[in-house]
């Protein structure tokens, strides 16, 4: 049986072009490297899987490269890897201080990359100040961290600082959409869109996610395998509740959402996509802000088609609604009255075609 090795390291990127929704730095540290202008102490910041390791890996690889060089050497030899979450104590980074005299034996420079800086304690950090404000020449020190706010300001004043954003969901797709194609796998538009929705702006993330709903699916990804697998409200759900509101029908709304908790779906999360839908449906009625809608084409249409069905005052009560429902859930004792309320006050607010004062609960 062959090795399996998971999509998020298979496709690791192994250049700055590879690396997905981060242009802005990686063309900042190419153009760093080119004039001969890179900071000796880099602290790269933001959320978890959006390629904080990966760049600093590829900048590892970039630094030292002249050329010359076989194209897969990874100069493994001049990079320090050192994970601050179970490394935090002030020997450690002794220890760390200690090597970093040593002039590397391949290439120019070493490069110390220390992840989840912000676990290291706060005397590891002041025994770390002095080599990081004056390092060797021939030494680079890469900070990665998901907490910016925990590392003290005489850290963050020595380091040139990189905020690596959230993957947008067109991004995630774009690329997953590439490893379905290089897998032979055939994938629905709306079910990696689905996949890109669930990771929440983290490549690696997406990936993992993608690697499951494969395993479940095999080489025919579709819309509803990966709601199955992944337990995820469809979009269809919301379409139908909207419409049942819309009409005033009320005991049919209720029957509906009494069917969503016996597939085994949270009511809170039903109440969190409702105001979502409704948002989503309130952007699709103005032009300007379609652009803000991040569904799949087809869904897209049916947006469109039933923002037309709904006033904005209308969205923008029931949005406040839900949200008044979503504030009060885990707070409330009984959770499954209080989300059939709200529905019950959603298909009042154009009962008899007039809009009705409701109060909120």
């Amino acid at each position: 049986m062959e090795h399996f090795v998971v999509s998020a390291r298979k496709y690791r990127p192994q250049t700055f072009k590879d690396v997905v929704g981060q242009q802005a730095i990686t063309n900042t540290l190419i153009n760093a490297i080119k004039n001969n202008h890179l900071a000796q102490a880099l602290l790269f910041t933001g959320p978890r899987g959006v390629g904080k390791t990966t760049c600093a890996r590829i900048l590892a690889k970039m630094i030292n490269s002249n050329g010359s060089e076989n194209e897969e050497e990874d100069f493994a030899f001049n990079i320090f890897e050192l994970d601050a979450a179970s490394n935090n104590s002030v020997d450690d980074i002794r220890n760390l201080t200690d090597q970093v005299r040593i002039p590397p034996q391949v290439g120019k420079y070493k490069v110390y990359i220390i992840d989840e800086v912000h676990m290291l304690s706060q005397s590891a950090f002041n025994a770390f100040l002095k080599t990081l404000e004056e390092p060797p020449k021939h030494c680079i020190f890469i900070l990665a961290t998901t907490e910016k706010h925990k590392i003290i300001p005489t850290i963050l004043s020595r380091c040139q600082i990189f905020d690596f954003k959230r993957i947008t969901i067109k991004d995630a797709k774009e690329y997953l959409k590439y490893i379905a194609k290089e897998q032979t796998i055939i994938a629905e538009d709306d079910a990696l869109h689905i996949i890109a929705q669930k990771a929440d702006g983290a490549m690696r993330d997406a990936l993992s996610i993608f690697d499951r709903v494969v395993s479940f699916s095999g080489k025919n990804l579709t819309r509803q395998a990966v709601t199955e697998n992944l337990n995820v409200l469809d979009y269809e759900t919301y379409f139908t509740s909207t419409d049942l509101i819309l009409e005033n029908k009320i005991p049919e709304l209720l029957l509906q959402f009494n069917q969503t908790i016996a597939k085994g779906f949270d009511g809170h999360h039903f109440i969190i996509g409702l105001a979502s839908h409704f948002r989503d449906l309130l952007v699709s009625q103005t032009p300007n802000t379609i652009k803000l809608l991040e569904v799949g084409d087809q869904i897209k249409e049916k947006y469109l088609e039933q923002s037309q069905k709904a006033s904005q005052n209308f969205l923008i009560e029931g949005i406040s609604l839900a949200n008044d429902c979503d504030l009060k859930y885990k707070a409330s004792k009984n959770q499954r009255l209080l989300i059939e309320l709200t529905l019950m006050q959603l298909a009042s607010i154009t009962h008899n075609g007039e809009k009705k004062k409701v109060n909120t609960i």
